[in-house]
């Protein structure tokens, strides 16, 4: 990007909802905030929520004294549909936005947006989770942000660490091709945009943040959740089945992003691979069976399989290639494979222990039986853990 830009290159937007108290501090201080670090032009947008009380005054004030200071005023209240607005609006390049109590230290803004203006990331969120991070807040919300975090990636195999932080920008070429996809016009907004974008592929950055709580945050927490839940299990239903269309959005076309093309897609992958490697498994325990006994032969033929398994779905079922991590995700998947060693084991000692008689038909049956009911458990394993959906970029560390 030229050096001498004439238009803005950074569009800082500001949604509020009476907010008369805060709006003109906070948007002074993030106005000679920039005008002192940010060496491009830039525009702080005020995005006014339908608010009821002195709010429209002030903003309009601002944006008249102002000149970098713009005010946006919608009918209807909802976060993301501020940010819907004033996103697709705005000419600038570079669009992001930040709460209006400013908990996160502005020293932030500069590192969060410097990938994107570069076009090495295609979005950028602060992260109050990862390593360097610096947070003071209650244990309240520490532990609900912490749990709601975990829940999606157990649940959506996310990769970015902080899916709430009000703190996040996005490229605006990026930023027109994702939100036609985003449904959620309130607090889910920011979660399912980050979502669609690392299933597509996009490059996520992560700033470590420090933060600091407003105690006088009037977020309903309990309806917040349950919207949360509702829209959690809303974009799982869309990925498993696919509907996305997202195609569109891939940063590059070599090959699937982390993550698969969807959960549908993952489990066929999954369920071709496990097909074979049962058959391989059953091959390899005939085989070695007279010689080694029972079990020793499912201990080998299952620790020759785990090795070609992990390797095979990490290509095929998750789709990464390359010898990055290829080490770290053979010794996680041995891990699994300890799992189902012990599901088998287990299951073959309680036969000899039921039926001391029992031929080789009645062991190779109850061990494939095993094996089956340890398929579900793995896969679900492999996609939370050992091959999580991540984040293509390389600021900040997933915690």
């Amino acid at each position: 990007m030229p050096a001498h830009q004439r238009e803005p290159v950074l569009d800082v937007v500001v949604p509020v909802f009476n907010e008369e108290r805060d709006l003109e501090p906070s948007v002074r201080r993030l106005h000679a905030h920039l005008r002192e670090t940010f060496p491009y032009p830039f525009r702080i947008t005020v995005a006014d929520n339908a608010s009821t009380d002195e709010t429209p005054r002030i903003a309009a004030r601002l944006a008249e004294e102002l000149p970098e200071a713009q005010w946006l005023r919608l009918a209807e209240k909802g976060r993301g549909r501020a940010l819907r607005a004033a996103w697709s609006a705005s000419p600038a390049p570079v669009l992001a936005y930040l709460d209006v109590d400013l908990s996160t230290d502005l020293a932030a803004l500069l590192p969060l947006v410097a990938p994107l203006i570069s076009g090495h990331s295609d979005i950028a969120i602060g992260t109050r989770l990862a390593r360097g991070s610096r947070v003071v807040r209650g244990p309240k919300r520490e532990v609900i942000s912490r749990c709601y975090n975990a829940l999606l990636r157990s649940t959506l195999a996310v990769g970015f660490s902080d899916a709430q932080c009000g703190f996040k920008a996005v490229r605006r070429d990026v930023a027109e091709r994702l939100l036609p996809l985003v449904k959620d016009s309130d607090w889910f907004f920011d979660t399912e945009l980050l979502v669609i974008a690392e299933r597509a592929g996009l490059r996520i950055h992560e700033v470590p943040v420090d933060w600091v709580d407003d105690p006088d945050s009037r977020v309903d927490i309990l309806s917040t959740a349950l919207a949360d839940l509702r829209g959690i299990a809303r974009i799982g239903r869309a990925l498993a089945r696919g509907t996305l269309p997202m195609a569109g959005l891939r940063r590059n076309t070599e090959g699937d992003p982390p993550g698969g093309p969807g959960l549908a897609g993952q489990l066929l992958r999954f369920a071709a691979v496990g097909a074979v490697s049962t058959v391989g498994y059953v091959l390899l325990y005939a085989l070695s069976r007279p010689a080694t006994g029972p079990q020793a032969a499912n201990a080998l033929a299952l620790l020759i399989c785990a090795v070609a398994n992990t390797a095979a779905n990490r290509r095929l079922t998750f789709g990464l290639r390359g010898r990055g991590g290829a080490m770290r995700h053979q010794a996680k998947g041995l891990l699994v494979f300890a799992i189902g060693l012990a599901l088998t084991s287990g299951a073959l000692a309680v036969l000899h222990q039921v039926a001391p008689a029992a031929g080789r038909r009645t062991e190779v049956a109850v061990l494939v039986a095993a094996n089956l009911a340890a398929t579900l458990l793995r896969f679900l394993l492999f996609r939370a853990w050992v091959f999580p959906a991540r984040r293509r970029g390389t600021g900040g560390t997933a915690a």
